[in-house]
């Protein structure tokens, strides 16, 4: 393949101004009489004789040739050229490597023994030394690693004689390496020691694509050779690679201007760039899809993915994958009644699967500019006509989508729904309809992506509509889950803008469609688990409230019927790893309550399950980062329990895989927050055993960390958060470890991060909870400092957030327990302290009877009776 360039631009070169002579034999067989006979060798040797013609070649051409004339030819070829410039053999048939020699096959090649074989097929070797006798510079072409010669095919009454066993081991069905040879460059249609495919059309796949690149003009020879390898590829689904070994002294170009290539062009050479692991990763979602190649490649080129972790850009390269799938299957269905227009969609077609999208779309766009002249031009054709190239611009949207190209897959849709705003709904077939729905929640998915939330509520509210009046006309229950879905959407938009009434209230009505639904048709498990998804998110807003008796509630619900579709499907990893979430979930309302055992059993049901996952795919990073977080969780309530020595070795457990993580995808921005986090929980362990220089090292390494995520991004509020607790965490070490003024400095600075998330969305009482610690911490360095009335301010505004959380919710300890903390505090500095301790001790008491006290907190009893007794 890419030999043939190089003749290309010898001749071609300006500093040849004395015409060169060039001169080529080509040898095609495949009626072999031994062996198993091919399709194609014969009719790739005539393309490669017209293509060699047109560059000026001197072309001899030889068929079916028999061992003692192969050898003539290469005589006859070998005093007919001798002193021609350029002299290139292109083979065609089966070819094998015995013992490390390379031989091509010719017709009466005999395989019914070692011996037999070597007698009667030529070593490569012969051709070499013909072609050096014969020009300046050699082109040795061969399409002769045909798939494996020696088996029988079906059909066929003239398959092969088997190798004797003793013996087939030193016989490969392919050619090996040759090393550079000078002057002379091999160009093999298959890697070493790999079969290449004889080719379900008129030629093989290789001989194809040297036919068609050949004559490439203004390119190095280097890239009209790549160009072949990646069509070959890329057409054989990554399954022949052609291999390409060149001792020509000097690259050659063709001419010194060169015009744009391409778009199919360009993707082939931007393909021999793409790393063998991404190779790898690109083939396996590709095969997952059953689809091309070369679309995948395309969206992976064209989209900017340099800062995408290798999870996420998986995750991307999925989404491309399953778009292209969607418009192919719509591409072959939908029909138009334009006989152009339909030409049209079909070249579209066409350049997608090339991965040509620009071209596809180009096409699209012709076509729906048919319709578009058509459709004013002709008023009596101006609903047909304006559906149409609805229905073609929806078809662009969607290659645009499969390119990743979601700034043109918004402008296509946006399109798509003002034509059928034309059209109006009288004029809407149902297909119709069911695109414009489609549309709508396409849209409102890429305006999620793109992060245009109120774009994207305005996209799933029309929705909504549509499908709130489809249900009214339809009994179809598919369509009354749909609306139950749109609602689901709406309300993880309503989440995202901080509406949290909006959004319950959208999540409970979906709950109650898909309720009503999964009742009606128990078998129907994907509606149940549609349930039990919209059960998880009405359980966060209610967690996000206080409201952790009811959060409960839903939980329990939607881990019940995860337990059901598990059970049913046990080799789905997903639903397996589905339960985990909801476990973790029922884990921390226990715990929140002062249920340990219950939060403990919980998690430990979690580790369990991941642990199994993680065993299956040790190379999921996943399912491994899914490990360390329940050790993470598992050390949170054994330092709970007062065990910090075993809440150091779990999370420890946990920073180690998140280390190894970290190692493989240095850019992933969760697995370093995740980095952050395990080290500040290491400080957590530490500083409970009264370590303090080594809680300190490990608080300033979390940090660190810490600090560089936020500051590469200072919207994202749960970088800030975690920033705020970082710098708390080398505070309050600072402050035991006597350096006061450095402590109350730090516990300022986060001060302005939690205020500023408190005032963002009062109604998040993670954030209120946050804001009132660092009050409390404030207040106690402020007392240290005899800053009395600063202290006070500061307890009274701590003491006043966690009594109105409190009042929330009566049943969370944690927050019951965090009041009397700030009671605590404030008595310190209140005109009544008495008055103000006997609330709490009152408060701990009855957190103690009904057994939401934790172990670790017990103390606090005895603390309060002693304080109360020093009072007067």
């Amino acid at each position: 393949m890419r030999f043939l360039f190089a003749l290309l631009l010898i001749l071609s070169t300006v500093a040849a101004a004395m015409a060169e002579r060039r001169v080529a034999l080509i040898v095609a067989d495949d009626d072999y009489r031994l062996i198993r006979p091919l399709a194609n060798p014969v009719n790739d040797g005539e393309a490669m004789e017209a293509a060699l013609k047109k560059l000026g070649f001197e072309v001899v051409l030889e068929t079916n040739r028999d061992l003692r004339r192969m050898r003539r030819a290469l005589d006859d070829f070998r005093e007919d050229a001798r002193g021609a410039d350029v002299a290139l053999v292109y083979f065609s048939g089966h070819g094998v490597e015995i013992s490390g020699d390379n031989r091509l096959l010719p017709v009466d090649a005999d395989a019914s023994s070692l011996d037999a074989l070597k007698r009667t097929s030529l070593p490569l070797e012969e051709v070499r030394d013909a072609v050096a006798a014969t020009a300046k510079v050699g082109l040795i072409v061969l399409d002769a690693c045909r798939s494996d010669p020696f088996t029988a095919s079906a059909g066929e009454g003239r398959g092969a004689t088997s190798l004797a066993k003793d013996v087939s081991d030193k016989v490969r069905p392919g050619l090996g390496r040759i090393g550079k040879a000078e002057n002379t460059l091999f160009a093999f249609s298959a890697a070493p020691g790999e079969t290449a495919a004889d080719g379900s059309g008129q030629n093989s796949p290789f001989t194809a694509a040297l036919a068609k690149y050949l004559g490439t003009d203004g390119l190095e020879i280097r890239s009209v050779l790549t160009l072949v390898q990646q069509e070959v590829y890329d057409l054989t689904r990554g399954k022949q690679l052609p291999y390409i070994e060149s001792g020509l002294p000097q690259l050659f170009f063709a001419t010194s201007t060169r015009e744009q290539l391409p778009e199919r062009e360009r993707l082939l050479l931007a393909m021999a760039e793409v790393t063998p692991q991404m190779r790898g990763e690109v083939e396996q979602i590709a095969s997952d899809a059953d689809m091309p190649l070369a679309p995948l490649y395309g969206a992976l080129i064209s989209a900017d993915t340099s800062q995408l972790s290798a999870e996420s850009l998986n995750a991307r390269l999925r989404e491309a994958a399953d778009a292209f799938v969607k418009v192919r299957s719509e591409m072959k269905v939908l029909g138009a009644s334009d006989p152009q227009v339909s030409a049209l969609r079909q070249q579209a077609q066409e350049q997608l699967s090339l991965g040509a999208f620009d071209a596809a779309r180009a096409k699209l766009a012709e076509a729906a500019g048919i319709d578009s002249v058509s459709r004013k031009a002709l008023k009596a054709n101006f609903a047909s006509r304006t559906l149409s190239e609805a229905a073609t611009l929806f078809l662009s949207g969607g290659a645009a989508r499969a390119d990743l190209n979601y700034a043109a897959a918004i402008k296509d849709y946006e399109a798509v729904l003002t034509l059928y705003g034309e059209a109006g709904p009288s004029a809407l077939e149902p297909d119709d309809f069911d695109r414009q729905i489609r549309t709508q929640d396409e849209l409102g998915k890429l305006y999620t992506t793109v992060g245009n939330i109120t774009a994207a509520g305005r996209a799933f509210e029309a929705l909504r509509a549509n499908l709130e009046q489809r249900s009214r006309q339809e009994t179809d229950p598919g369509v009354r889950r749909d609306l139950a879905i749109s609602h689901t959407k709406l309300g993880n938009i309503r989440m995202a803008q901080g509406d949290l009434p909006a959004a319950l209230q959208n999540y409970q009505a979906a709950r109650a469609m898909l309720h009503e639904l999964a009742s009606a048709e128990p078998g129907r498990l994907e509606w149940f688990g549609d349930l039990a998804m919209n059960d998880d998110k009405i359980g966060d807003v209610l967690v996000t409230n206080g409201d952790l008796a009811g959060a409960s509630q839903v939980y329990q619900e939607s881990l019940s019927i995860k337990k059901v579709l598990a059970a049913n499907e046990p080799e789905r990893a997903e639903l397996q790893r589905d339960l985990t979430i909801s476990y973790d979930e029922i884990a921390r309302l226990a715990r929140a309550a002062g249920q340990l055992d219950n939060a403990q059993a919980a998690f430990e049901e979690s580790l369990k399950i991941r642990l199994a996952l993680a065993a299956k795919a040790p190379d999921d990073a996943q399912r491994q980062r899914d490990v360390s977080v329940s050790h993470d969780t598992i050390g949170d309530l054994k330092r709970e329990r007062g065990d910090a020595a075993g809440a150091l070795v779990a999370y420890r457990e946990g920073l180690v895989i998140v280390e190894g993580l970290l190692s493989r995808d240095p850019d992933n921005t969760e697995l370093k927050r995740d980095l952050s986090v395990g080290n500040t929980k290491i400080g957590n362990a530490l500083k409970d055993q009264e370590d303090w220089p080594a809680a300190l090292a490990a608080y300033q390494q979390g940090l660190a960390q810490a600090r560089q995520l936020a500051d590469g991004d200072p919207e994202n509020t749960e970088w800030q958060r975690d920033l705020s607790v970082s710098v708390e965490k080398v505070a309050g070490v600072l402050a035991i470890q006597g350096d006061r003024k450095g402590a109350l400095k730090l516990y300022l600075d986060s001060f302005v991060i939690v205020d500023r998330l408190a005032k963002l969305d009062p109604a998040n009482f993670d954030w209120q909870r946050d804001l009132s610690i660092t009050l409390s911490e404030i207040g106690m360095l402020k007392v240290k400092q005899r800053d009395i009335k600063g202290a006070r301010q500061a307890f009274e505004d701590c003491l006043d957030i966690r009594q109105q959380l409190a009042r929330s919710d009566p049943d969370n300890a944690t927050w019951q327990r965090d009041l009397v903390v700030a009671m605590i505090d404030y008595a310190q500095v209140a005109k009544n302290p008495k008055a103000v301790l006997s609330e709490a001790l009152d408060i701990t008491l009855e957190l103690d009877r009904s057994g939401r006290l934790a172990p670790r907190y017990k103390f606090m009893i005895k603390f309060l009776k002693d304080r109360l007794a020093r009072v007067k």
